[in-house]
């Protein structure tokens, strides 16, 4: 009886935590991972900015459509159709280049240049990032948009 009490005592003792050697061990696997997932981390910036301007370009798309299909329900070849209470003026029952930001409801997270009918739509925080919306240049054509690059959306 007196050799039980004496085995549940040195049993109770060894179970008293983790050795240094095992807590080490931990300790470096969880920095093998960290330094495996954080380049992967690190990469999803690049996807996401390319993914919003993916958006941007699916919105400007979109609203080059709705804007053409109310020109034609409009009649004629209108100068402006109303889209969201706005004026979005018409290229050849297109949304022209100057309107078309407003017609996608694309807001200050995109800049947007327009010369010579090309809107160049752009992401503001990384330069060369966009894509284009060249308006209609006659009738019965439809408007051009470029991709967006994924290299050119890279951070820098």
């Amino acid at each position: 009886m007196q050799f039980n009490k004496q085995m549940r005592s040195i049993n109770r003792a060894n179970q008293g935590g983790f050795t240094l050697i095992e807590l080490i061990v931990v300790i470096v696997i969880l920095g093998i991972l960290a330094a495996t997932a954080l380049p992967r981390f690190a990469d999803m910036g690049d996807n996401a900015r390319f993914a919003k301007m993916q958006a941007a370009r699916g919105a400007v798309q979109s609203a080059m459509n709705i804007a053409h299909g109310e020109s034609l329900v409009v009649g004629g070849n209108p100068a402006n159709v109303a889209m969201e209470g706005q004026n979005i003026a018409m290229t050849f029952n297109y949304p022209s280049a100057a309107s078309i930001a407003a017609a996608a409801g694309l807001g200050a997270d995109y800049g947007v240049a327009v010369a010579n009918g090309v809107a160049t739509i752009s992401d503001t925080t990384v330069a060369g990032c966009s894509f284009t919306y060249t308006q209609a240049q006659a009738a019965n054509t439809q408007p051009a948009v470029t991709a967006p690059a994924l290299a050119n959306c890279a951070g820098q």
